[in-house]
């Protein structure tokens, strides 16, 4: 039987041609890494050179250096190269590092304060609310 067409399957291999390139990486606890990736194995843990993490809230962001970073395959949910070209060319402003923290506080309060009070809303309705955190699928 011969296959004319179907799904491509990728595979750790697949990261070969994004060695030395920049990238962003997002992790399964929502961190935005942006690297130089250097090295992968078949599991696709990465190596990152000069990371830096940066932080998003609104339209401004932030960056903390964060230096080599080994990077554990199975937290990578997403992972793509950064046209360095279109990189500058966006709507986002930077602000410092201590600026953007204080900011994403307020931002991670106020998501609190409204699932409390969704929580709050559904209970009272009858539904049984879990707050587990613990998966972040």
């Amino acid at each position: 039987m011969e296959i004319t067409s179907g799904p491509f399957y990728t595979t750790s291999s697949g990261l070969l041609e994004s060695v030395d390139k920049k990238l962003m990486v997002i992790l399964r606890d929502g961190r935005k890494l942006i690297g130089i990736l250097r090295s992968f194995d078949q599991f696709a843990n990465l190596v990152l050179q000069d990371t830096i993490e940066r932080i998003y809230v609104g339209n401004c962001y932030g960056d903390i250096p964060r230096g080599i970073f080994l990077i554990r395959g199975e937290n990578v949910v997403l992972l793509g190269e950064i046209d360095v070209d279109k990189e500058h060319r966006t709507n986002l402003r930077q602000v410092p590092v201590e600026d953007i923290l204080i900011a994403q506080r307020e931002e991670m309060e106020a998501k609190q304060r409204v699932d409390k009070i969704r929580s709050r809303v559904l209970h009272e309705q009858g539904f049984c609310v879990d707050n587990a955190q613990n998966d972040l699928y």
